[in-house]
């Protein structure tokens, strides 16, 4: 049986020690990094090289990490692809913005090496994860979503949602009338532990409320828990 071919990270990052730093992490872990020190770059090296995972910083010349992202979502042919990035500690406006504009999840400088891959890896078996013993499709009112296309759609009309909002529905219907924790959350939909006060579940939460006005009411937020989808949703 051939054997599973390494996956491929693009890392995306102009300061060539922290670089070097993520590429040397993830080969002792078997995979295939490769180095865009642009955005321009970085948009040429997904077309050609197809990584199944992006590691982007948010501070690039040219053009800037928000930027790219917000391209890499625009086309069908990336618009699922995994992103994670990277910010420094006092960009927090440009995460949300970030996180809003369709990226994975985020890690703050300086960070733990070994903590990003860990991410990585959470984030690859997420995206890789088979789901057993689901149905084909939910219906809550007149929001519908066909796993199988991977398509919402709300009032016969299709919703464009980024992997993790359509991770995060999923679970949500899945779960209707019970509070689900941000900690359950996290490791169900990004596929990792825990890992202290984060708002990538908030954002997300928006960011679906945004897309889907049907679940404005109908995803109640339990203070200092979580969230929870009500049974039905509210007329």
């Amino acid at each position: 049986m051939a054997s599973q071919r390494p996956k491929k990270i693009l890392i995306v990052e102009d300061e060539q020690e922290i670089a070097q730093l993520i590429k040397h992490y993830l080969e002792k872990e078997g995979y295939h990094p490769c180095i865009a020190d642009t955005g321009i770059e970085a948009q040429k090296l997904v077309s050609s090289e197809h990584p199944d995972l992006v590691i982007l910083d948010l501070m690039l010349p040219q053009m800037d990490g928000l930027e790219v992202c917000k391209n890499l979502r625009r086309k069908p042919e990336t618009a699922l692809l995994p992103i994670i990035m990277l910010t420094a500690k006092n960009d927090e406006a440009d995460t949300v913005v970030g996180l809003e504009l369709g990226a994975d999840d985020y890690m703050t400088k300086p960070f733990s090496p070994k903590t990003l891959v860990a991410r990585v890896k959470a984030l690859l078996r997420r995206v890789n994860r088979v789901a057993d013993h689901q149905p084909a499709s939910f219906a809550y009112g007149p929001l519908h979503m066909d796993l199988a296309r991977h398509e919402v759609t709300a009032k016969g009309q299709e919703v464009p949602l980024t992997a993790k909002e359509f991770g995060l529905l999923k679970h949500l219907l899945c779960h209707p009338g019970r509070v689900l924790t941000r900690e359950v959350l996290l490791n169900e939909v990004w596929g990792y532990d825990y890992y202290g006060t984060t708002r990538t579940v908030d954002v997300h939460v928006r960011r679906l409320k945004l897309k889907v006005p049907l679940l404005n009411d109908s995803i109640v937020s339990v203070k200092t828990l979580g969230y929870k989808l009500l049974d039905q949703p509210r007329r």
